[in-house]
């Protein structure tokens, strides 16, 4: 891991995938974001970025700076935003091919919320937390909408948070959009395998779309 300065204190950046190179330029660039429960390293996370840098992407796992310093709680979604805003910033020259922005629960949360104005090509969303759970009057529905770009939802079939029939709804009539159903709830642990084989699907089809 090595670390960028932000407004914030430094951020942590875990890259894999192909460097550049006559053989191994990437087919585009997909920078994660963790949620407010757990790291770079949850299962989720792991399994996509292993799925996305075998199939030729460049990943970038950021851990925010609240993560880095050792803290347990996350700070209020402007200051996340302002954090993963510098970071790009900072890592603009890597950026390779498309950039996808994405993350789980509260990183997928920032990446819509940034995506426009972070120029992104698309958004992948692992477990979006789409409402508090049993709050689904607390809906998050607009941040989704937001993205303004293609946007890609994976979602555990049991997600407390809100379930792919949920998520669906919320996105009727936003162009672009698609929902993915996976087993298991908002970990998205109980079968890793599927979460990112459904991720590398989107993945492929946005490349596809913009060749």
């Amino acid at each position: 891991m090595r670390l960028v300065e932000t407004p914030l204190g430094p951020a942590g950046v875990h890259r894999d995938g192909p460097d550049d190179g006559p053989d191994g330029r990437p087919r585009g660039t997909l920078v994660l974001g963790h949620g407010a429960g757990g790291g770079v390293g949850s299962a989720d996370l792991t399994a996509v970025t292993a799925a996305a840098a075998g199939a030729g992407w460049r990943v970038l796992r950021v851990a925010q700076p609240w993560q880095v310093a050792g803290r347990r709680i996350a700070p209020a979604p402007p200051r996340l935003d302002t954090a993963w805003t510098a970071v790009l910033d900072a890592l603009r020259p890597e950026l390779a091919g498309p950039l996808v922005l994405g993350g789980r629960s509260a990183g997928a949360r920032v990446a819509c919320r940034t995506a426009t104005a972070l120029r992104a090509d698309g958004v992948l969303a692992l477990a979006f937390p789409l409402h508090p759970p049993g709050r689904p009057e607390r809906s998050r529905a607009a941040e989704l909408a937001a993205a303004g770009v293609p946007l890609g939802v994976v979602q555990g079939a049991t997600d407390a948070f809100g379930g792919p029939a949920e998520v669906e709804a919320a996105l009727a009539g936003v162009p672009g959009a698609s929902v993915t159903a996976v087993p298991g709830d908002h970990s998205l642990g109980r079968d890793p395998g599927a979460v990112a084989t459904a991720a590398l699907a989107w993945l492929a089809h946005l490349a596809a779309v913009r060749t």
